[in-house]
């Protein structure tokens, strides 16, 4: 699947410390130390619709990532998929009478657009569900041959299902107990009420065709795959066991975070899938969470449309901690709006204040655990100071606005 256009990042003189990051496994933040070539796994979209503020957020958030690791002189693997298979696209689809893969091809290629207006750096490998096919049935041959993951007993539709006790250490990456993860599987698209499945949060890798639905051959029937399965069969194949980042938003932690690694564990035992479980907080509205049940989403593109600077959605939306649960309003785009333009009234000044620690606290915040509240406060300052009482470095401007693009992903 085709990925979207590389955005020019300048160079910045020097390095910044070492990146550190929370990881939802261990409950702590941590070093994260990649080897010469840095590598994410970052769960895409299902494309039924358009993108909304909480992609954008979860995909800049990771972003910032990326860039720090580039800027550290890593080399960065960056894989993401698509679910362009799935029950909510043929749900839309069958509701406005379209074709799914139209419907899921015309919102991928709007969301390359969306993420190429935020200046979100590409994935080197962008893949679909649709093209891995084959590569999750040699993954459920062999849990199936290893007892990891088995058939129900039912003639017409033998779909294939994965034991949540097939790995000793299943439940590590969210920590939740039994009652949480009862509760999460069944409103995070699971099936706990399915007849035939041996316990309530088995997770289905295969599912058998259904009339209307599509289908690709396998030893097991004409079917699907699952979707947590997807995301562990990309990422084996492309960056393998033991990756540096798995991204997301927070309502991945459980079950398809959980079950992707464990999916992935079965069939390579001994390792992690990976070695930090980073996620986002959630967006919401006006105070409200959003979601496409209370039809209160706001998109990416309509927000282009409506001729707001996308660059300032990229500043309304890392204001505050990726961690943190937040709301989008009208004051904060004001608000990242006004705070874009005094950042680019002071780079566009002849002479500044010396840029240098502005420099280093912009890299030391971000390597802190994504700390973009006092990155930004940091170039605030230095521009604030600039524009108040000026200054005599003719280089400090063109410095601060080539870490602030080059960092921060705003120019």
């Amino acid at each position: 699947m085709q990925s979207w256009s590389e955005t020019p990042i300048p160079t910045v003189a020097g390095t910044g410390p070492p990146l550190r990051l929370y990881d939802t496994s261990d409950r702590q933040v941590r070093p994260v130390t990649p080897g010469k070539t840095a590598t994410m796994y970052v769960c895409g979209i299902t494309p039924y619709d358009a993108t909304h503020l909480g992609h954008a957020a979860t995909y800049l958030t990771f972003d910032l990532v990326n860039r720090l690791w580039r800027d550290a002189g890593h080399d960065v693997h960056y894989v993401q998929n698509v679910t362009d298979v799935d029950d909510p696209l043929f749900e839309r689809a069958a509701r406005d009478g379209e074709d799914w893969m139209v419907l899921g091809m015309r919102e991928t290629a709007l969301f390359r657009e969306d993420m190429e207006a935020l200046r979100v750096l590409p994935p080197r490998d962008y893949i679909g569900a649709v093209e891995s096919v084959n590569e999750v049935v040699e993954f459920v041959e062999k849990m199936l041959a290893s007892g990891a993951a088995y058939v129900v007993d039912d003639s017409q539709y033998p779909d294939v299902y994965f034991r949540a006790d097939a790995t000793e250490q299943f439940g590590y990456e969210s920590g939740y107990d039994r009652p949480t993860m009862e509760r999460f599987f069944a409103e995070r698209g699971g099936d706990p009420d399915r007849p035939g499945k041996r316990d309530k949060i088995d997770a289905i890798v295969w599912r058998a065709q259904r009339p209307g639905e599509p289908g690709w051959p396998s030893p097991f029937g004409m079917g699907r795959p699952g979707w947590h399965i997807e995301c562990a069969a990309i990422a084996l194949n492309r960056i393998g066991s033991g990756f540096d980042v798995q991204g997301g938003g927070s309502d991945l932690i459980f079950p398809h975070h959980e079950f992707s690694a464990a999916h992935a564990e079965s069939i390579v035992p001994g390792r992690r899938f990976a070695r930090h479980y980073v996620h986002t907080g959630m967006i919401g509205l006006d105070g409200e969470k959003m979601s496409k049940s209370r039809g209160n989403l706001v998109f990416v593109s309509k927000l282009r449309a409506q001729q707001v600077d996308p660059a300032a959605v990229r500043v309304g939306l890392l204001a505050e901690h990726y961690r943190q649960d937040r709301s989008w309003t009208a004051d904060a785009l004001e608000q990242a709006q006004a705070r874009l333009a005094r950042w680019r009234a002071a780079f566009a000044l002849p002479t500044g204040p010396a840029a240098e620690d502005t420099v280093a606290r912009i890299r030391q915040h971000l390597a802190d655990d994504l700390d973009t509240p006092k990155a930004f406060d940091a170039i605030d300052g230095w521009s604030e100071n600039a524009l108040r009482y000026g200054g005599s470095d003719a280089d400090a401007p063109g410095l601060v606005a080539d870490a602030v693009d080059a960092l921060v992903g705003v120019r």
